[in-house]
């Protein structure tokens, strides 16, 4: 099913015909029924839709951390499918930034490691000086060596959203960034990658169960067992 009509030229994310089948107890279970998708550059994207849906599936095929059964990925015009999982993460470490509702921050590593980790993965020898710019970024300057235990949940995905953007990625995809925050907590952290997302013209896929953070983005696509369709702030209507 085509969930954007809108011609794109160029797009910065393309998905055709993406299937995902995984095998279970009771026999294969499709995740995906053949999702196309088109993202421009510099556009921003929400997913919304119920737990279980596919959101998280398909912006893990995204990410290229799970292998489709049928269809084709593109991002940035590269095919995912012609890279071998080293290839992936090269390409990922070079294009995308990834926050996660569950802030995967290493917990023996301070605020400013965990931020380094991927310059200092890239070879870049101001890996800290990065660091240290992006966690001031987003507020955190004065809790550059604290340990995530010692950081509250907002803090902590205010590390993970300087992560991300330590790179100067292309495409931002988060998954539930909010899901373990409060509210208030919750709107100020989707104002910041907001924020980020604008100032580095990064092409944002926004993941999320909440249809008032969905409607922020330029369109929103709705996904229920694993099919897509254009919600109802898309650029152009459902075929």
């Amino acid at each position: 099913m085509t969930v954007s009509d809108t011609a794109i030229s160029d797009p910065m994310i393309l998905l055709q015909g993406v299937h995902l089948e995984l095998a279970g107890p009771a026999g294969s279970v499709k995740i995906l029924r053949g999702i196309d998708l088109a993202v421009g550059a510099g556009e921003t994207v929400s997913v919304v839709g119920p737990s279980g849906s596919g959101k998280t599936t398909m912006l893990m095929v995204i990410a290229g951390l799970e292998r489709p059964t049928a269809g084709e990925i593109r991002v940035k015009g590269v095919d995912l499918g012609t890279l071998d999982e080293d290839g992936l993460a090269l390409f990922r470490r070079r294009n995308m930034g990834i926050v996660f509702q569950n802030f995967h921050l290493v917990p023996t590593m301070t605020a400013i490691e965990n931020v380094a980790i991927p310059s200092e993965f890239a070879g870049h020898e101001d890996a800290f000086d990065r660091a240290r710019d992006n966690l001031v970024a987003v507020g955190l300057g004065h809790r550059l060596d604290h340990y995530p235990a010692q950081l509250s949940g907002g803090e902590q995905q205010r590390v993970a959203l300087a992560r991300a953007f330590v790179g100067s990625p292309r495409v931002l995809l988060a998954d539930e960034p909010t899901g373990n925050l409060d509210h208030a907590t919750g709107e100020a952290i989707i104002n910041l990658l907001f924020s980020m997302a604008g100032k580095n013209g990064t092409t944002l896929l926004l993941i999320t169960h909440d249809s008032a953070i969905g409607t922020r983005c330029a369109r929103e696509i709705r996904i229920a067992d694993g099919w897509a369709s254009n919600g109802p702030s898309a650029a152009m209507p459902a075929r």
